[in-house]
């Protein structure tokens, strides 16, 4: 599929992505590349905002690598709908969105303006793993 990774194999009892009825959900996608988890930690501490942004973009890639195979191909991804963008931070941290940036960007860069949909960041205490982001998906398929 284009340049993305392979789907995220699951690391529970969940499936990566779900496609009903025109709409494909992904799970929480984690900063996976070749293998290992890239970024871990906390942003605002042990995690600066460069390498948030990066584990923000590998996050978005793995998620639409897995709602790209749900949807039979990323040809049939008509545009993503909704990001949902997790930060694993520190309470005083307050670039949360520049963090979620980095993975409306990677969806652009592959998807041109059917990258482009609504947006939540959030800042949380802890994510799986240890990772640094996490980053959902929701997108519209051509059936």
């Amino acid at each position: 599929m284009a340049d993305l990774p392979p789907p995220p194999a699951p690391a529970g009892a969940y499936v990566p992505a779900v496609a009903h009825d025109g709409v494909v959900h992904s799970a929480g996608a984690v900063p996976f590349e070749n293998g290992a988890l890239a970024v871990t930690g906390r942003v605002g501490d042990d995690v600066d905002l460069d390498a948030a942004r990066r584990a923000a973009r590998i996050c978005a890639r793995n998620a639409l690598s897995a709602v790209a195979a749900a949807a039979g191909g990323l040809d049939n991804i008509e545009r993503i709908l909704r990001t949902g963008v997790f930060v694993q931070c520190t309470a005083d941290f307050k670039d949360i969105a520049r963090v979620a940036d980095g993975a409306s960007e990677a969806l652009l860069e592959v998807l041109g303006e059917r990258g482009r949909g609504v947006r939540t960041s959030v800042g949380v205490y802890s994510l799986p793993l240890d990772a640094a982001v996490e980053v959902e998906l929701v997108a519209a398929y051509r059936r």
